[in-house]
């Protein structure tokens, strides 16, 4: 069976464009960076939408919710911004029942020399290998009850909270 994979936008996909000086959302650069890691698992890749994750609406959720309790993959990950990663999270735990899913995201863009993306990637994939049916959420070099988390601005990580 493989590994779903879905891409919602957020930082994980976002470029630097000198002319506009600002970030947008690009095509999704988590296909490239599947490859480059030389991931062997059988992965089907799904680009849902490309937004920020502050202009997630209840219909983006829902969409994101029905295509991961419709796949036939039990074991999914979701791309997503980190500033409502946890309310996505909590839409999902209520939806989808049986199936492993961790959300993961980066604090800056994949495309950067220093960034989080690739390893918070690979710890989604090895999440949904590894751990039992449930929401999950990869960051910070952690993998949280994805209910029982929040995104610290200040500390610029996330942390467990009690829940």
């Amino acid at each position: 069976m493989s590994i779903l994979v879905l891409t919602t936008g957020g930082t994980i996909d976002k470029a630097y464009f000198d002319a506009l000086s600002e970030y947008q959302i690009v095509d999704s650069g988590i296909p490239d960076l599947l490859r480059e890691a030389r991931v062997a698992l059988p992965l089907r890749v799904v680009e849902l939408m490309r937004k920020d994750s502050l202009e997630l609406t209840e219909a983006d959720r829902a969409l994101i919710a029905s295509t991961a309790r419709e796949a036939p993959e039990t074991q999914i990950v979701v791309t997503h911004g980190t500033d409502t990663m946890t309310e996505t999270a909590k839409v999902l735990a209520a939806a989808v029942r049986g199936k492993t899913i961790c959300l993961t995201g980066a604090l800056s863009p994949a495309r950067f020399a220093e960034t989080d993306a690739n390893f918070n990637l690979g710890m989604a994939i090895a999440t949904v290998q590894v751990a039992p049916p449930g929401v999950y959420i990869a960051m910070s070099g952690q993998v949280f009850d994805a209910l029982k988390v929040k995104k610290d601005r200040a500390a610029g990580k996330f942390v467990a909270v009690q829940g």
